[in-house]
């Protein structure tokens, strides 16, 4: 994707080691992906909901990679090593009316020859990326060719098929500023919801698929903002501004990023843009840092969650969201997808870090957001992988036509 636009200049050196990568890629799909249908077999068909379904034991295969093999694994999200018991690992998501492959790493590599990937959002974002080296890294370990004093917008390449996946770090995808108080961080947020966050937009330049997502940093003391006007706020007690609800901020952050994104200038004929639903948390008895934990060992059943709180509330719109742009966008050149993972988390409060994690700034307490790998996030990856597929049949189908 190239985006011009007034945002896109200050970033000069970025840009050359971008362009020192990218130079030998192609903006057309491979040649050797025209017989596609005939190698690439399973997985989504017409009528298929991967969302729906449910968690079954799974003794037969593996994720792919192990906390051993993955040399990339962070130390925050290798349970295994920290004491989890390993039954997290085994089990496989079995959509209602279809099957879910297990990720192919050859395929994904193969696919995406000559692409460039970026993962936009919070850590949660982060924690596919890494899990989607590491299956990559199965078959290529990639050059670390980038990475930020603070690790927010690292770079992997996979020289031998060209593929370059990268992380652009954002808290709200929208443009925020936390408030200070006698010059100490407070916690509270000015969010201006009609305003992009440019430290991930002036550094999407020449990326061919993106993969958005946010949420968590919803969930906190936040001051709305429209046209520099205060229209409201979530989590505050002022009686003066209107309590919204974190999916009210969310849905508004989302609605901006999409058409940001499907306005942008383009000159890839292979621009796809994934939407990732919400991630949910599962602290019990308390919040992370009010003695919150999640020790369970084994998935939830489908009657055991709840599909009208906020965490459902915060899917749906994002839902909603996507399914407007795909209606109001009129650029052949764009192409959105729902990467919708969030019914299926719902379902695993055992495959959280909880304690068993190695971050020496949050000693004592539970990790109930991120993922442990490998393990369940592994599965938004398969989600990805069918879903490339899924566009690389149609985009066959539509040529032959």
């Amino acid at each position: 994707m190239i985006l011009r636009s007034k945002f896109l200049f200050p970033w000069i050196l970025f840009g050359t080691v971008i362009y020192f990568i990218f130079s030998r890629s192609s903006l057309s799909l491979p040649s050797r992906q025209k017989d596609f249908k005939q190698r690439f077999i399973g997985g989504w068909k017409p009528g298929c909901d991967l969302s729906n379904g449910t968690w079954v034991r799974d003794t037969g295969s593996s994720h792919g990679y192990t906390n051993q093999t993955c040399k990339s694994l962070p130390e925050s999200k290798n349970c295994g090593k920290y004491g989890k018991n390993g039954d997290y690992e085994r089990w496989r998501w079995q959509p209602a009316r279809c099957e879910l492959p297990r990720f192919n790493a050859k395929e994904f590599l193969e696919i995406s020859r000559g692409k460039r990937m970026a993962f936009v959002g919070d850590s949660v974002a982060r924690n596919q990326a890494d899990s989607l080296v590491c299956l990559l890294s199965e078959t290529e370990i990639p050059k670390p060719f980038h990475k930020d004093h603070e690790d927010k917008f690292p770079i992997w390449h996979f020289e031998s098929h060209n593929f370059t996946l990268m992380v652009m770090w954002t808290k709200f995808i929208v443009q925020g500023t936390e408030r200070l108080t006698n010059g100490s961080d407070s916690g509270v947020y000015d969010l201006h919801l009609d305003k992009i966050d440019q430290e991930w937009t002036k550094k999407l330049p020449f990326i061919n698929h993106v993969v958005i997502s946010s949420g968590h940093w919803f969930f906190r003391k936040i001051y709305l903002y429209e046209g520099g006007q205060l229209i409201g706020c979530i989590y505050c007690s002022e009686k003066i501004v209107r309590n919204n609800d974190p999916a009210f901020g969310l849905r508004k952050a989302f609605r901006k990023a999409l058409q940001f994104l499907n306005e942008a200038e383009v000159y890839d004929q292979d621009n796809i843009i994934f939407l990732r639903t919400f991630s949910p948390a599962h602290f019990e008895n308390g919040t992370w840092n009010g003695g919150g934990y999640c020790n369970r060992t084994r998935p939830f059943d489908e009657g055991e969650i709840n599909l009208t709180g906020t965490y459902w509330e915060i899917r749906n719109a994002q839902v909603e969201e996507i399914n407007k742009i795909k209606i109001a966008s009129r650029n052949a050149k764009r192409r959105f997808e729902l990467l919708d993972i969030t019914k299926a988390m719902m379902m695993r409060p055992d495959a959280h870090p909880d304690t068993n994690w190695n971050n020496q700034w949050m000693r004592g307490y539970s990790d109930c957001v991120h993922w442990c790998m490998p393990g369940a996030v592994d599965m938004w990856n398969d989600m990805l992988l069918t879903l490339l597929k899924k566009y690389l049949l149609e985009m066959g189908s539509r040529k032959a036509e």
